[in-house]
């Protein structure tokens, strides 16, 4: 993997500070160190196929890195409550030298508690699956084989999806 060059840097910085303008975001005055954070930004896109936040180490999964993709899901709340984010790219307008050179927390859970967190979500979706199809005025069935789902008063003889016979149905709720 070869590092961005020069110009790769400057034209990844160019489009980054647009688009923040544009939402109304600003980047970090301090050249030196947003170039820095740009590069980096780029090297892990490389890296991983995404721009993660290069204050975080990733994955390698997007799907389990979507929250610390830049601009990561704790930009806002940081730089609400402490005049940056997590990493320093993007800054508050009105924000002191002070503001930008204290440690602020980070807010990103640790992988077990996004886990018990994503199952939580899960199983509270479900839930809610679950309840409306009770409310149904017909039984749902479901196919053992593929997942199938239908509302009728009994199975099909054959599921459309994989052809499984009426026997392989169960009542789902």
């Amino acid at each position: 993997m070869s590092e961005p060059s020069p110009d790769e840097v400057e034209e990844y910085y160019k489009k980054l500070k647009d688009e923040a303008e544009k939402a109304g975001y600003h980047l970090n005055p301090d050249m030196d160190l947003t170039l820095e954070l740009v590069r980096s930004l780029l090297v892990n896109e490389r890296r991983y196929g995404y721009p993660n936040c290069p204050c975080r180490l990733a994955s390698g999964s997007k799907e389990e890195d979507l929250d610390i993709i830049c601009p990561c899901d704790y930009r806002d709340l940081d730089l609400a409550q402490y005049s940056r984010c997590y990493c320093c790219l993007y800054v508050s307008p009105g924000a002191s030298e002070e503001d930008l050179k204290n440690p602020i927390p980070e807010r990103r859970l640790s992988k077990e508690e996004r886990a018990q967190k994503a199952q939580a979500a899960q199983e509270a979706q479900k839930g809610e699956v679950i309840e409306r199809i009770s409310s149904l005025p017909l039984p749902v069935w479901r196919c053992r084989v593929c997942g199938y789902l239908c509302a009728r008063e009994e199975p099909p003889q054959t599921c459309p999806i994989c052809k499984a016979t009426k026997e392989r149905f169960e009542r789902f709720v």
